[in-house]
Order: structure tokens, then C-alpha cells, then sequence
């Protein structure tokens, strides 16, 4: 029964009490204006209403509590572009542009933000470098942007950069090694395979195909010249810590593990690079 209900006075809408409505809302009787109506299944309901019923209903999600989202992957196409971007304008600006961008141990201290930029810029001579880490972002990146949701996922990304780098800085036991630029998102990467890893195994999946994808890799990292395999085992151990936390969390509270832990971990890695560029009297 509306309020208006034997008063003698038109009824009007609740949201819009100057706007007289002679069409009341299917579940809470109210009367409602032209504004505030939803067509419902039958009849019409009040924009109220229909927000009350959708924060009501549960909104399914995936098995370690991330929204389910349909559509595209939208952080990983956006990290692809980033670095894609980043290849154009090495390609058209040259070495001032990368050698501003990469990695260097010596220069860490004064340049701090190189620990993340390096992941985003590639080998100029070399597309394969690019080709290779695009790819295997394209393969594994969906899945776990949908298992973890973006904000999970992008941490993850991030953490596993910085962690390639910040191995890097501590490996750095020689002034050749002190000197030497490191650029490519290798670390990110490796970091997203030992996550995947963990969440594959989380959720009951085979995973050995890609134990032999890391296995490999980190053999080649060893073998072959001029590819810092610093920066890949720093990437796969805070790859493999975020996955292992994300992953086991309890899934009620995972929001509140995943900030704690990305806190934690980013502070671990932070207190890391001071530590040994203080050693080293670089700061």
C-alpha cells in the first residue's frame, strides 16, 4: 500500500516527490515514476528494489574466491600493449630510450623505478625476446587472470618483476655483473609459471606440462649466454610464494591474505634491494 493511500492526495514517487505515479513497483508497492521503473519479468519494479535484489543474489566465483568475469582478458592484453608500446619506441628511439628503461645494479639506487621499466622493454636486436615472453603470457595470463581475478593477478605480475630484478641486484657479486643491463619481462613471467603451477595442482588439474615448460626453461637459463637466469629464479620464487598464498587462502578472506601478503612481500623485496645496494655503498 503506497503512502499516499487514503490521504486524497495523488501518489507520487518516493525518489521524486514532485513527480506524480499512478504505477506502483511489483515488490515493495511504492509508486514509481517513468525515472525509477525497471521492467521486470512482470510488471515493473523500482530501481531500489532491483539494487537490492542484485546485491542479494551471489555472484559466482571461481574456486579461490576471485569474481567471475566474462570476455576478454583484460590485464594481460594490457601488459601485452604496454610492452609492445615500449618495443616500438625502443625501435624508433633508440638505445637513449632503453638504456633508460633497463635494469643496471650499479644504477638501482638513484633509479629506482628501473626495477619495474626493465620488465617492460625488450632485447632491440633481438624480436624473438619479445615474441617469446608475449606468447607465454598469452598462454598462461587468461587463466590465471581468471582464477586469481585482475587485482590478484596484476600483483602478482608486478611482484614477479620486481622480484627478477631485485635477484639480479643481490646476485650482482662482481663489477662486470655490477655494470650489466638486464631488460625483459622474463622474471614476470617466470614468476606467473610457478603461480600457475600451484593453482593447477590447487584445483585438481594436471600440471605436468608445465613442470617440464619451467624445467626447461630454467635449464636453458643456465646453458645458454647473455639470458640472466638471476632475474628468472627471482621471478619463480615470488611467483611461487604470491601463487602459494593466493591459492590456499581461505577463500572468505582472500582479499585480506592477498594484501597482507603482497604487503609483506613487497616490503621482503624492498628491504632486500637497501640492504644490498647500502653494501655495496650504492645509495
Amino acid at each position: 500500500m503506497s503512502a499516499n493511500s487514503g490521504s486524497g492526495q495523488p501518489p507520487v514517487c518516493p525518489r521524486h516527490p514532485h513527480t506524480v505515479s499512478y504505477v506502483n513497483c511489483q515488490r515493495c508497492g511504492r509508486p514509481t515514476c517513468v525515472k525509477c521503473q525497471v521492467p521486470a519479468a512482470v510488471g515493473i519494479q523500482c530501481v531500489d528494489c532491483v539494487r537490492e535484489q542484485r546485491r542479494a543474489t551471489a555472484q559466482p566465483r571461481t574456486a579461490l574466491g576471485a569474481r567471475v568475469r566474462s570476455g576478454t582478458p583484460v590485464v594481460t592484453y594490457v601488459l601485452m600493449g604496454i610492452s609492445l608500446v615500449f618495443y616500438v619506441l625502443q625501435l624508433a628511439l633508440g638505445y637513449e630510450f632503453t638504456s633508460r628503461m633497463w635494469f643496471v645494479p650499479f644504477g638501482a639506487g638513484q633509479e629506482p623505478y628501473r626495477f619495474l621499466s626493465s620488465a617492460f622493454v625488450h632485447a632491440q636486436n633481438n624480436i624473438l625476446h619479445l615474441a617469446f615472453n608475449m606468447y607465454a603470457l598469452w598462454i598462461v595470463g587468461p587463466f590465471l587472470e581468471h582464477m586469481l581475478g585482475r587485482a590478484r593477478y596484476l600483483a602478482l605480475y608486478i611482484l614477479s618483476a620486481l622480484g627478477g630484478s631485485t635477484a639480479v641486484l643481490l646476485l650482482a657479486n662482481t663489477p662486470e655483473a655490477l655494470m650489466t643491463p638486464v631488460v625483459g619481462a622474463s622474471g614476470a613471467i617466470f614468476g606467473l609459471f610457478a603461480a600457475v603451477l600451484i593453482v593447477m595442482r590447487r584445483v585438481g588439474r594436471q600440471a605436468t606440462q608445465i613442470f617440464i615448460v619451467i624445467a626447461l626453461n630454467v635449464v636453458i637459463g643456465f646453458v645458454v649466454p647473455g639470458i640472466s637466469w638471476q632475474g628468472h629464479m627471482g621471478g619463480l620464487v615470488i611467483g611461487a610464494i604470491l601463487g602459494a598464498l593466493f591459492a590456499w587462502s581461505p577463500r572468505e578472506h582472500w582479499k585480506g591474505y592477498a594484501l597482507l601478503g603482497t604487503a609483506i612481500t613487497l616490503a621482503g623485496l624492498a628491504i632486500a634491494a637497501v640492504w644490498q645496494l647500502t653494501r655495496y655503498g650504492l645509495m
